[in-house]
């Protein structure tokens, strides 16, 4: 079993900007989800678990090794997925997962061979092994990226905004891939997709402004707001007129009509009582934390 502990991280860049605020979390194998709106802190937690940047403040303790202090230790058992890859044109799928298996520190040639056939038979690119990777479709090219961040075996593997723009089957089948590896070693999706996170995610964290919001597994927290969301449809103009008089955590339209969700603790007369989601889970989170400010 492996294990992330992070306690008390904090960062603030040269501009003032407080990316990381006092962030604690405690990850072990299987899929974790970071689930935050763009300038959340994600990403900028990433790169300090990583040790591209130092942080001002706490600790960062994988199968209890502070990687803050050894950075060569986590590095060695990474897998890294980046939200946009470059890849070289005319280079096939095999040799340049040979290349990277190289800088990977994979330099036994037939050991190497043989991580390249497997993870391609992982990822279901075997049968693409020769063509060039810069022809591969959006899900193929996501997939190529799962199989060079499965090269060397990581223990612990981040992907950054796996599906954007990927088609719904796409989606599935790279989601599928993911929930597969996550088996064994620790998996963290950062991403701003909720549903992403409620399909493959045991625990969960949101984040905003650097701060962990809050954290847990995906269903209890759904749970814990059973018999507080409401629903109303409203006209497009009375939208400012609720958002002053409830706590309304979202609002889109359906059928050409504007439904809003509400939070309240005690039953709200003319609204209809719905079963809470995941999404109700994140937007009331935000809200809370816009009202706090």
């Amino acid at each position: 079993m492996n294990s992330l502990i992070i306690k008390n991280i904090q960062k603030t860049y040269k501009n003032g900007v407080k990316a990381i605020d006092d962030v604690s979390l405690e990850i072990n194998n299987g899929m974790f989800g970071l689930l935050g709106p763009n300038g959340a802190g994600k990403s900028s937690l990433m790169r300090t678990i990583v040790g591209l940047q130092s942080a001002d403040k706490g600790q960062i303790l994988f199968n209890e090794v502070n990687v803050l202090e050894n950075p060569d230790f986590i590095k060695k058992q990474l897998g890294f997925l980046p939200q946009d890859f470059g890849v070289y044109p005319k280079v096939s799928a095999y040799d340049l997962l040979n290349h990277l298996a190289v800088l990977k520190g994979v330099t036994i040639s037939g050991e190497r061979k043989d991580q390249i056939l497997s993870v391609l038979e992982k990822v279901n690119l075997f049968a693409h092994r020769k063509k060039e990777v810069h022809t591969f479709s959006g899900g193929m090219r996501q997939r190529f990226g799962v199989a060079q961040a499965l090269l060397g075996n990581p223990k612990i593997i981040i992907v950054d905004e796996p599906t954007a723009g990927l088609d719904p089957e796409e989606r599935n089948r790279f989601n599928s891939l993911l929930s597969e590896i996550g088996e064994d070693r620790i998996v963290i999706l950062s991403t701003h997709l909720v549903e992403d996170v409620r399909n493959m995610c045991s625990k969960m964290a949101i984040m905003n402004q650097g701060e962990v919001l809050l954290q847990g597994n995906p269903m209890d927290l759904i749970q814990s707001l059973e018999g507080k969301i409401w629903r109303k449809q409203i006209q497009k103009e009375e939208l400012t007129h609720f958002k002053s008089d409830y706590s309304v955590i979202s609002s889109q339209f359906t059928s050409g009509k504007m439904n809003i969700h509400v939070f309240s603790e005690s039953r709200l007369p003319d609204f209809q009582e719905v079963s809470p989601t995941l999404e109700d889970v994140y937007f009331n989170m935000l809200n809370q934390k816009l009202v706090a400010l």
